[in-house]
């Protein structure tokens, strides 16, 4: 009778802990409800899975970004850090991004609660797909103002996310495929196609990041 029960209770709560480790290893939850956060720098999320992609993947790119952790006994948050060295015409860009995998299905936003600094405060995010994380894939963006002063959160509708392929916007009637996010990525741009031209130095403080209804 014993050996029955714990054979009933080993069947039961090994494929949950599966499915948890599951889950953490390639960055989708599997657990429904009004929001996903996809980084929470509040609490014990860190930088590691974010890398640089500047415009110094190009020959004439001479940008920097970096993202770090910002801590101490009240606070915890992500620093984005960003050098804009653009060309005269405006080309340019000062970025980082994340290769992890999201089911967002459900959801009808991102949110990123943020604050920056410097005199300019344009930032983009940008969202990639099946896998298709590299150039000549084009990828989905959407621009944001960052607020000063106080933290806030900006909303993203999914549906605004437009596909971009080198800043320029490509006419498509493809749609960004929630159930296959494959990587995030950040940039401060420098207004190649924009009305507003950016460089020099800025920041963007973060909290968190996440997916909401």
């Amino acid at each position: 009778m014993l050996g029955s029960k714990i054979k009933n209770i080993y069947a039961f709560f090994v494929p949950l802990i599966m499915m948890s480790a599951l889950c953490q290893n390639s960055g989708t939850s599997s657990i429904g409800g009004d929001e996903q956060y996809l980084f929470d720098f509040t609490k014990n999320d860190d930088v590691d899975a974010w890398q640089e992609q500047s415009d110094t993947v190009r020959d004439v790119g001479m940008s920097k970004a970096l993202l770090v952790i910002h801590k101490n006994i009240a606070f915890r948050r992500a620093i984005f850090f960003a050098l804009l060295n653009p060309q005269l015409n405006g080309a340019g860009f000062a970025g980082i991004r994340a290769i992890r995998s999201y089911n967002l299905t459900g959801y009808t936003k991102l949110q990123i609660q943020c604050r920056g600094q410097g005199q300019y405060n344009g930032f983009k995010i940008i969202l990639r797909h099946k896998g298709l994380n590299d150039e000549p894939n084009y990828s989905f963006e959407q621009y944001f103002q960052a607020p000063k002063d106080e933290f806030a959160i900006r909303n993203l509708k999914f549906s605004e996310f437009k596909a971009y392929y080198r800043g320029k916007r490509v006419n498509n009637n493809e749609t960004l495929d929630l159930s296959q996010i494959t990587s995030i990525g950040l940039q401060m741009y420098g207004g190649v196609y924009q009305p507003v031209k950016q460089r020099g130095p800025a920041t963007l403080e973060i909290d968190w990041i996440r997916a909401s209804q």
